[in-house]
């Protein structure tokens, strides 16, 4: 090997810079969880931010400490203070696991690529899908967001319901499918892919708490099919990403078998509650349900990506796609779960399942159950905090971890400029960092609360700074 090669792979040198890095990490852990480190974000303008990172590279001679610079250029997701966007703060074994995965390479697609993790995602999937009460016919895969996650269960979908075999034939036929008018934006997507044009997502309102109207189901099924459309599947969010709040699956479940329709759940966020004893309430109805999406990289304590897609009866999964690559796949007498290139879009896929055993091996599920109630108790705390302070008000009540909220004002003010500007402000003094979101015309402050850190004191000082930018 060249001399750069033999630096690049030298053991020593990787032990040496490891140890350095984990203890640099560990410090970062320890700054963060204490609030020691008071700033989440510290925000520059992107095209500063470019700049830096142009001249970064182009230092001669000893440039600043790589990896601490990255720390200090990037959101705190490990700080209590972190209440943003629906991204975990991920457990420390977990991203040990990361390394491990990283440095060893090996894909999932292939069984032989991937022995360890196969078998491991097979238990991942097991596990949760007895959680969803499904019994030994359930199963599923691991794959990369829940936006792919989404789209390749309305594929199967596709290949159960649909009259003819879409994959092969091609269809002129309009499909369809129905959904909350709030779910996530990857559903639309999804459909616009396969093909079905905007005509084939139709919208059902929500009611007064952002969920799906189930009592319209029957009437707008109607309507729409006198138009021509195939309708085959029903979508339910759990829960919706803008206000967090579940439909009422059982209904959903009960309207899919009237009518023979394929039911998904779009659980990416929200499905995490099968694990919690005080809230897996929310889920009811669940187990009827013929998939299930749920990202483990949300309110599951993994690094991401880390998306599991598991189906009630597991032999649909091996008919969505139809791969011919003689060169991966031997001839099986039976269905291969060892090889999920088959049933997912990736061939090199991600050791993803490594991350989630760990944590499955380290602490079981119980620290889920924890993990999952603890935040959601706390999107309770907040709303109480919210409705004690006669200068803010709830878009909605809580029912998980998700809460949106905005600052009342003086009156006659525009409160929708507002509260954007409160929130920019918020985002550039760096003490804090939430999101917002727009509910039916109105701009709204939204929180996340995913650290297992932040504490109701938290939640008061975040109004309290917010007042102060006012």
């Amino acid at each position: 090997m060249s001399s750069l090669l033999q630096q690049a792979f030298d053991p020593e040198s990787f032990r040496r810079e490891g140890h350095r890095l984990i203890d640099q990490l560990a410090d970062y852990l320890a700054q963060n969880h204490s609030r020691s480190e008071e700033e989440v974000i510290s925000w520059r303008p992107p095209d500063e931010e470019w700049q830096f990172w142009r001249d970064f590279l182009d230092q001669p001679g000893d440039r600043p400490d790589f990896f601490q610079t990255v720390l200090d250029h990037s959101m705190r997701v490990q700080h209590p203070h972190y209440m943003g966007h629906q991204v975990a703060c991920p457990a420390p074994v977990a991203a040990l696991a990361g390394l491990v995965s990283n440095l060893m390479n090996n894909g999932t697609g292939v069984y032989e690529m991937g022995m360890a993790s196969n078998a491991m995602e097979r238990i991942v999937v097991d596990t949760a899908t007895r959680a969803y009460g499904w019994d030994d016919r359930a199963g599923g895969h691991l794959t990369s967001g829940g936006t792919l996650a989404n789209l390749t269960a309305l594929l199967t979908a596709r290949r159960a319901k649909a009259p003819r075999d879409v994959w092969v034939e091609g269809t002129s036929e309009q499909l369809a499918l129905l959904v909350s008018e709030e779910a996530h934006y990857c559903v639309d997507r999804a459909v616009r892919v396969m093909g079905w044009g905007s005509e084939g997502i139709i919208k059902v309102p929500s009611d007064e708490r952002y969920r799906m109207r189930t009592e319209l189901l029957e009437s707008i099924y109607e309507k729409e099919t006198r138009k021509g459309k195939r309708i085959i599947a029903v979508v339910g969010s759990a829960c919706s990403t803008s206000t967090g709040s579940y439909d009422d699956l059982e209904a959903i479940a009960a309207f899919c078998r009237a009518r023979d329709l394929w039911m998904h759940v779009d659980g990416a966020h929200g499905a995490a509650a099968i694990f919690s004893s005080n809230y897996k309430h929310l889920l009811n109805g669940i187990e009827q349900a013929d998939s299930v999406v749920m990202d483990f990289h949300k309110m599951l304590l993994t690094p991401a990506l880390a998306t599991g897609l598991f189906f009630r009866e597991n032999g649909h999964s091996f008919n969505t796609f139809s791969p011919e690559a003689a060169y991966l796949f031997q001839k099986a007498g039976k269905e291969d779960w060892y090889n999920s290139a088959k049933r997912t879009f990736e061939c090199t896929k991600l050791m993803m399942s490594l991350k989630v055993f760990s944590l499955l091996q380290a602490y079981g599920v119980g620290l889920w159950d924890e993990y999952v109630t603890q935040c959601y108790d706390l999107g309770r705390t907040f709303a109480h905090l919210i409705r004690q302070r006669p200068d803010w008000e709830l878009a909605v009540e809580p029912q998980c971890n998700i809460v949106c909220f905005r600052y009342l004002g003086k009156s006659g003010e525009d409160l929708n400029a507002l509260n954007a500007r409160l929130r920019k402000a918020l985002v550039e003094d760096g003490r804090f960092y939430i999101v917002q979101t727009v509910l039916r015309g109105k701009t709204w402050l939204r929180v996340t609360l995913v650290h297992p850190g932040t504490r109701e004191e938290d939640l008061e000082r975040l109004l309290d700074v917010l007042v102060e930018k006012n």
